[in-house]
């Protein structure tokens, strides 16, 4: 989960040695932040189970466990989702596969309908599975396609962030028109990112509320998005997850959608 990006700072330590060298500079610009953040090290794959919970405005929850794998090749990545509980949810799988020339394809498998539908480009808005992230903010964007600008520098909880104001380039297809985030300058990873809809207003807030480093990567272990007009949050945590172990690409792909 891409911008799978602060009240609570639990875990972030220096480590200037392995920053890359514009995000050292203090004349970094925003392309060159950008292009940092975009290829900073998240392991070659991944293999992962978390937990989603929904928070609606009376303080009710709902809880759903999935798995998720996730594999890089020639610089292009796909990831497969797996819900496994509860009942109402259970089997429900999600994949995202980017091909060459930044095609993302997304596709969402619904078992009580034993059918696999792609997601296009209309419904890149649309909610997933109902949380407050939507199915844009489930896939990553090529660097060239927006405009960056450093805003600034913010200190929050004694982390270093360089603040960054992100607009989609003209004929982007997008349903934000800019997004201001706070990267921590020593991990590269964004803290928290305030989204904001076509009309200006603020519509979303992403927080990473817990990082930590595993097996040496940054990991954001809890994170949340609240959607401000739905008074509505999502969190998604992290309960374990393994880097660079032995995935076969044929585990995450439509076929093995269909075969839960």
């Amino acid at each position: 989960m891409k911008y799978f990006h602060i009240g609570l700072w639990t875990c972030l330590f220096c480590l200037l040695t392995f920053m890359p060298a514009s995000a050292q500079s203090g004349t970094v610009t925003g392309k060159q932040l950008a292009e940092d953040i975009f290829h900073r090290d998240r392991g070659e794959n991944c293999v992962l189970t978390s937990q989603m919970v929904l928070v609606d405005k009376n303080d009710n929850k709902r809880v759903r466990q999935f798995i998720s794998k996730r594999i890089q090749e020639n610089a292009l990545e796909r990831q497969i989702i797996r819900f496994t509980s509860p009942a109402d949810i259970e089997g429900t799988g999600f994949l995202t596969i980017e091909k060459p020339g930044w095609e993302t394809e997304q596709f969402i498998y619904l078992p009580a309908l034993r059918r696999t539908r792609r997601i296009v480009t209309s419904q890149k808005s649309h909610r997933f599975v109902n949380s407050d992230f939507t199915y844009e903010d489930m896939e990553r964007h090529p660097v060239d396609d927006y405009t960056y600008k450093i805003a600034g520098s913010q200190t929050v909880g004694g982390v270093a962030c360089h603040a960054m104001e992100t607009r989609p380039k003209e004929g982007v297809q997008s349903q934000y028109s800019l997004t201001q985030s706070l990267i921590a300058k020593e991990s590269l990873v964004p803290v928290l990112v305030k989204y904001f809809d076509k009309k200006g207003d603020h519509i979303k807030t992403y927080k990473v509320l817990k990082l930590e480093k595993i097996q040496n990567i940054w990991t954001e272990i809890l994170i949340s998005m609240e959607d401000h007009d739905r008074e509505h949050n999502t969190y998604i945590q992290i309960d374990s997850i393994t880097y660079n172990t032995d995935i076969d690409k044929t585990d995450i792909s439509r076929n093995s959608l269909e075969n839960y």
